[in-house]
């Protein structure tokens, strides 16, 4: 199982860390020991201070495949979660600084929590999709993936010229902006729409 992450794939989250908007999909990858699951709690790693939330709407590929065309892109994921890419941010901007590889900010131990419910994507709007995340019961971010700069079916396609997508991968499409730090004691709850999706303590 192998989990893709998207970087900068909301115009205003790139703009609030002062990147650039990229040309192509940004894939980074983490390791099945990255995902939490269950609505356990995240234990704050010892090696950073600055420990950030990045809301994301998760697919789960649903069968094998390479070279996916475009008209068939959207069979191959039909559940959609709902997630969060944990980043030490501190750890991260030093791995930038010194054009070093930065998998160690993002891809540590259960730093990619995944709701413990996936819903079929027929239920919902994929194009003009609500999510958000609340810290502490207040509102830090919010997104609509109608303001993808590349959607889902384009990510699947463009994913897979590159690595052969296997059933129960999953892709982790990108954070819109509100991305901020975390504290021992913090209490996170993400939405699809309305709906509660996962609930995570920061211990």
């Amino acid at each position: 199982m192998k989990i893709f992450c998207i970087g900068r794939n909301y115009a205003e989250h790139a703009a609030e860390l002062g990147n650039k908007v990229p040309g192509k999909p940004m894939i980074f990858m983490k390791p099945s020991t990255s995902l939490l699951i269950n609505n356990n709690p995240l234990y704050y790693p010892a090696f950073t201070s600055d420990l950030h939330y990045e809301v994301e709407v998760v697919l789960k590929i649903c069968k094998n495949g390479r070279h996916v065309q475009k008209e068939f892109a959207d069979s191959y994921y039909e559940e959609i979660g709902l997630g969060i890419d944990f980043t030490a941010r501190d750890v991260q901007s030093e791995c930038k600084e010194k054009g070093h590889p930065w998998e160690i900010a993002k891809a540590f131990d259960h730093s990619a929590l995944l709701s413990k419910e996936l819903i079929h994507k027929s239920k919902l709007d994929l194009d003009e999709l609500l999510f958000s995340l609340k810290k502490n019961d207040e509102l830090v971010q919010s997104g609509n993936t109608k303001d993808l700069i590349f959607n889902f079916n384009t990510l699947v396609c463009y994913i897979s010229t590159i690595f052969t997508l296997k059933n129960g991968d999953y892709i982790y499409t990108g954070t819109p902006a509100g991305v901020g730090s975390l504290q021992i004691g913090d209490n996170l709850e993400g939405f699809i729409n309305n709906r509660s999706m996962f609930i995570c303590k920061i211990k």
